[in-house]
């Protein structure tokens, strides 16, 4: 991730469809993508967590990010986030590119738990966890606030075991 990445990103998380669940607001100005890296600088120095952008092979171009943030050492545990642009939906990109962050948690990095939280109106991005694997653990009930509205989230969680289960 680097400063060069913010222009493909600003079409990324400048589309109200792709941040229409996420928690926080769709990027309307250069300053909020300079904002945004200012915070993910910020979390990787602290060492809590990284900021990966998604590349597209042939244009190289930045189509997406996958956020490791929440990095507990003790419990070797960590949650996911991520977002991909709207020309990308629907072909297995982000199933790829999930996989790969994953196989370099649970092997590389010797991580033993993967959590994300999904708002339940999220239909792609449920099925998405439940096929790599994810285990569906609970809805909390109005956990999040954003764009004003209180909403649940679904809470999944995978183990290195079940990934190693799944990904053969």
């Amino acid at each position: 991730m680097s400063e060069s990445d913010l222009q493909d990103l600003m079409s990324v998380n400048g589309d109200q469809e792709v941040t229409k669940y996420l928690p926080y607001g769709t990027w309307t100005t250069p300053e909020d993508a300079t904002a945004w890296l200012a915070r993910m600088q910020v979390l990787q120095a602290s060492g809590s967590g990284v900021q990966l952008v998604i590349q597209e092979k042939s244009s190289k171009s930045c189509i997406g990010t996958v956020l490791l943030f929440k990095l507990d050492e003790v419990s070797s545990r960590v949650e996911l986030g991520y977002v991909l642009a709207r020309r990308n939906w629907g072909q297995g990109l982000m199933k790829e590119g999930l996989s790969a962050v994953l196989d370099h948690c649970f092997e590389s990095a010797g991580l033993r738990r993967i959590e994300a939280e999904v708002n339940p109106e999220n239909i792609s991005s449920n099925k998405l966890l439940s096929v790599l694997g994810f285990t569906l653990e609970g809805r909390a009930r109005k956990r999040w606030v954003a764009k004003g509205v209180a909403y649940d989230t679904n809470l999944y969680g995978l183990l290195a075991p079940e990934w190693r289960t799944s990904a053969s």
